[in-house]
């Protein structure tokens, strides 16, 4: 059954994100120290301190207008296997309720931190849908959908890195791909070998100005995650 998620709910998705910010001796807001993260291939991210300081503000800002505003509603439903955000994300335009539905990987009613970074990416979606995008990702609007798709993309593994080195969150398999490809500057690529079918015109352009951009972005995806990339492997999540 699906989870709507407005107003009360969404205030308390961060789970602790809100009221981690701590006060110095300067009466000034900081968040927890970014920590370092690795996976067991070695490869690593070293956010900034700044950097996190910059996201703890602007997903602060996005969860208050999706916990506040009363045109639209983010809905989850949670499923057992692995999933992309894009690959169940429904986006409904409607008089009385636009709504976008987003799955995500966990028990069903959980408030696990997974479920709020494919808020994220539902949100900005229906945002784009709205023509409402230029709020939170000014650059990307108006553009074409995959540049849009990196950027909120970009987003979410961003709101993710933030939830992974600031809040302690466990790692996720999906996330955590997302997060290191976006970090390693290979959205690009893997958006277009998960998603074979789409951006057509774009993945055309792409690849005659990037020829040998495809095999060095699998080749970096197999030696830091030691599988296939999505798109390239059979089964579910991802393909």
């Amino acid at each position: 059954m699906p989870n709507r998620l407005h107003r009360i709910v969404a205030a308390s998705l961060l789970g602790g994100a809100l009221t981690t910010a701590i006060a110095c001796g300067t009466g000034e807001l900081r968040i927890p120290p970014a920590r370092r993260l690795v996976i067991y291939s070695g490869a690593r991210i070293d956010p900034p301190q700044e950097r996190m300081d910059e996201v703890y503000h602007w997903v602060s800002e996005q969860w208050d207008s999706i916990s506040r505003d009363p045109a639209f509603w983010i809905e989850t439903t949670a499923t057992e296997g692995p999933v992309y955000p894009w690959e169940d994300l429904e986006v409904i335009l409607n008089p009385q309720q636009d709504t976008a539905i987003v799955t995500y990987q966990g028990p069903p009613g959980m408030n696990i931190q997974p479920r709020r970074a494919f808020v994220i990416y539902a949100h900005l979606h229906l945002m784009a849908a709205l023509d409402r995008l230029d709020r939170w990702l000014p650059d990307a609007a108006g553009s074409d959908e995959f540049a849009m798709e990196q950027a909120i993309l970009a987003r979410t593994a961003e709101s993710w890195l933030y939830q992974r080195s600031v809040l302690d969150a466990p790692p996720n398999g999906i996330l955590d791909e997302l997060m290191f490809v976006a970090e390693s500057g290979y959205l690009d690529a893997f958006v277009l070998t998960a998603r074979p079918d789409e951006f057509v015109e774009a993945r055309r352009a792409w690849g005659a100005a990037n020829p040998e951009r495809t095999d060095a972005y699998i080749g970096w995806f197999r030696e830091t995650f030691e599988r296939n990339p999505p798109g390239l492997r059979g089964g579910s999540g991802g393909g």
